[in-house]
């Protein structure tokens, strides 16, 4: 694993060259990446058929195929996050202390950044505008699906760092395929690396929360629930639903359990349900819903309840009140995304007050967790964690901060 502290190596060096960068050569690099991207587009979809080709796991086809249109995709998002301003140097807050020491806490890169991901050559470029942008290197593990994808979107940003004469490894992608080098890098990297991120499956996710030893942003799943309430427009909620249920099956931001008032079960509940099905969506249910479509479904287990489908799969419970419903998400969610559908302010006050999820939506598809979405241009990933960052981690997330204090030769009494 010589190889690996080697890269680390070069990381810490990149990001002490690029702390002294002036932005307009950043933001020059971001758009050479633009043109070289736009240039590369056969290219880009050549090396991605060779992925897709030799892809086993077809539930992860919707994340690694690239086309035209996703790859235009890719560069309106770089184009995106460079037009933000410099989110380094920025001044939170500044105040006058005591002793006349004037105090500001100031907006700072965080260093190297390890992301560790699966099946999405988006990520690739994504993280690395962003990185960049916020002035950070950043090493990039990515798998083993999508190492052709992955490798030239890498290759075209390090070829628009050496155009611009910045060190190339500000980014860095591991090219050997080894599963042992995750375990390095988590293990035997904090030397290097300041903060790891994990976006793939639960299995990737809880490895790298079990057994690094570097600070982790990330999410274990998407365990996302809409809660739909009494007082609520019908054909508005079913709209809702469908879409977060639907639209996208695989991603994090999926409905994946759907709670029902039980006073609306045989009016509105109905409806919605036979929607989904419609729309070809399996449902699991409980057994008072089961009974009223005469016990011709599956019912939920306990098990369904803690399951992220990433399919066209959906686990719904009837609940008596909105407080059932945020007891259910409280006990079973991951802190994710959940969403309460209802006309009713007291109901909606009490839910988005009450669930401890890193994003509370309210008459909104859950296929809005996105940092694009939310106005960041893109995101290096969705953060569950109780401490900041949380939700979509993107330019302004990848910063810290200091407190610069100055004064007139202040000594402390």
């Amino acid at each position: 694993m010589k190889n690996i502290l080697i890269i680390g190596q070069k990381s810490k060096l990149a990001f002490e060259n690029l702390k002294k960068t002036n932005h307009k050569k950043i933001n020059k690099v971001l758009d050479d990446y633009i043109k070289l991207i736009s240039a590369s587009k056969k290219k880009i979809i050549r090396e991605n058929a060779k992925d897709v080709k030799n892809l086993k796991r077809n539930k992860v086809l919707d994340r690694l195929i690239l086309n035209e249109k996703k790859i235009d995709s890719i560069i309106n998002s770089i184009k995106e996050i460079k037009k933000f301003p410099n989110p380094v140097g920025k001044i939170l807050d500044s105040w006058v202390g005591k002793n006349r020491l004037n105090i500001k806490r100031v907006t700072t890169p965080i260093g190297v950044i390890g992301v560790i991901y699966e099946s999405r050559p988006n990520v690739t470029a994504d993280v690395a505008a962003l990185c960049l942008k916020s002035s950070n290197c950043v090493i990039l593990r990515g798998g083993s699906e999508a190492f052709n994808s992955n490798k030239i979107l890498s290759d075209l940003f390090r070829k628009s760092l050496k155009k611009n004469r910045i060190n190339p490894n500000c980014l860095q992608f591991i090219k050997n395929k080894n599963r042992k080098i995750v375990d390095f890098l988590l293990s035997k990297m904090s030397k290097y690396i300041d903060v790891i991120v994990p976006r793939g499956g639960k299995g990737l996710v809880a490895k790298v929360q079990k057994y690094s030893n570097i600070h982790v942003i990330g999410h274990l799943e998407g365990l996302c629930h809409i809660y739909l309430d009494k007082e609520n427009n019908l054909n508005n909620a079913i709209k809702v639903i469908i879409n977060a249920k639907m639209r996208r099956t695989s991603i994090c931001g999926a409905l994946e359990t759907l709670l029902i008032n039980e006073k609306i079960l045989k009016t509105k509940g109905l409806k919605v349900i036979d929607s989904l099905i419609n729309n070809g969506c399996e449902v699991v249910v409980d057994k008072k819903i089961n009974k009223l479509f005469n016990n011709k479904f599956k019912l939920a287990r306990e098990l369904d309840w803690k399951t992220e489908y990433l399919d066209a799969k959906l686990s719904i419970k009837s609940v008596r009140n909105v407080r059932e419903a945020v007891s259910h998400i409280l006990k079973y969610g991951t802190m994710h995304t959940d969403c309460i559908i209802s006309n009713n302010k007291n109901n909606t006050s009490y839910f988005l007050n009450n669930v401890n999820s890193s994003i509370a939506m309210h008459n909104v598809s859950t296929q809005f967790a996105d940092g694009g979405e939310f106005g960041f241009g893109g995101e290096i990933g969705i953060s569950t964690n109780k401490l900041p960052p949380r939700g979509p981690v993107g330019l302004n997330q990848l910063t810290s901060y200091k407190y610069v204090v100055k004064g007139k030769s202040v000594t402390r009494p």
